[in-house]
């Protein structure tokens, strides 16, 4: 791991473990519940979305603003990313935007966020490789084509069909979901409309466009 990859993972922990101090300071101390009155804590919700370029079932975990109400007419932004299970990065990714979303800090506007969990990441996140040495060693890969098939043209529409969202739309990616999301940068730009990159596959850098 590089240095600038190193201190780029600590400072989103760092941030993450801010995060939940701030939302237990301010949150939380103001509704203490009496001890064996315990309750789920509930992040978002799961769905799951068919998919005939994936030719399988792929598993949503999307989280909603708490002002978010199907009665009201307020739209908002939508934030994919890659990885998204909730073994993967939901929990700390949805945590920096509800925690960066707070009026007191205001750095990004209340979005609704998707996370897409992962089946097999390198045949979804690679392009074809014209390496025999590479399609001997990962024979699955090189089928990103249909992921991307796959968030245009069934994500993308499902998501908005199903909640109030506005123009905006930020893709994120880290490692091999980085390679994907360059791959959709500079093949289909408007695909979305903001880019975060961090790491792409082997890279120390991260890209924002």
């Amino acid at each position: 791991m590089s240095l600038t990859e190193t201190v780029l993972k600590m400072r989103f922990i760092i941030l993450f473990v801010l995060s939940i101090c701030a939302i237990h300071g301010f949150s939380q101390s103001n509704h203490a519940m009496p001890p064996g009155n315990s309750k789920p804590f509930v992040l978002g919700e799961i769905d799951e979305l068919p998919s005939k370029f994936l030719n399988e079932k792929r598993i949503l975990n999307i989280y909603l603003p708490d002002e978010y109400n199907t009665r009201d007419t307020t739209t908002y932004p939508v934030v994919y990313f890659l990885d998204g299970g909730a073994d993967e990065d939901f929990v700390h990714i949805v945590g920096l935007y509800q925690f960066n979303s707070f009026p007191w800090i205001n750095r990004v506007p209340k979005s609704i966020v998707v996370g897409i969990a992962n089946t097999d990441r390198k045949k979804d996140f690679t392009y074809p490789t014209t390496l025999d040495a590479d399609k001997k060693l990962y024979p699955a890969s090189g089928h990103s084509d249909q992921f991307i098939r796959f968030l245009q043209q069934e994500l993308q529409p499902y998501i908005k069909k199903k909640f109030r969202t506005n123009a905006s739309r930020t893709l994120i990616g880290e490692s091999l979901g980085g390679l994907l999301a360059a791959e959709i940068l500079l093949k289909q730009p408007t695909l979305f409309n903001q880019y975060i990159i961090v790491s792409p596959v082997c890279g120390g850098t991260m890209v924002l466009c």
